[in-house]
């Protein structure tokens, strides 16, 4: 399990299996977010099985699927809502944990500095420069 975190509340990992989400919980989250569509590997758990995991080990679930570069506004109004929601401190995942970094980028560039968006996942180990156009629109929609 590699977490990474972003801020306080929130943190990203690549793809997690159900048995490490007693870890998590151990370890003081209390939600968890999948990024990742069903599907998408054969070897990646449903998000049921995550779900189910989650609710074993007292863990909130929220399930945003979403397909690599596909952030549209449902995805993005669901993850701002899911961060206003959820319990914290909150762990997103995907495959890499971009998808979650991105999500979680894009619907607080409607409040946060893009700038510092964008140096807070770099230092989490994620490039978000191909975004940062569409941050900045989201940005000045917001403002």
């Amino acid at each position: 399990m590699q977490i990474r975190k972003l801020t306080t509340q929130v943190s990203v990992s690549p793809q997690l299996e159900p048995e490490e989400l007693a870890n998590l919980a151990a370890a003081g989250f209390r939600s968890v977010i999948n990024n990742r569509p069903d599907g998408e590997a054969d070897d990646q758990p449903a998000s049921a099985v995550m779900a189910d995991a989650a609710a074993r080990h007292g863990l909130a679930y929220q399930y945003i699927p979403v397909v690599p570069g596909q952030y549209d506004s449902a995805a993005i109004d669901a993850m701002a809502q899911a961060m206003e929601e959820l319990p914290g401190p909150v762990l997103a995942f995907c495959r890499t944990g971009t998808r979650s970094t991105s999500l979680w980028a894009l619907q607080e560039a409607r409040h946060a500095d893009v700038d510092g968006l964008l140096a807070i996942a770099g230092e989490a180990g994620y490039d978000l420069a191909g975004l940062a156009l569409r941050l900045h629109a989201v940005h000045g929609m917001a403002g």
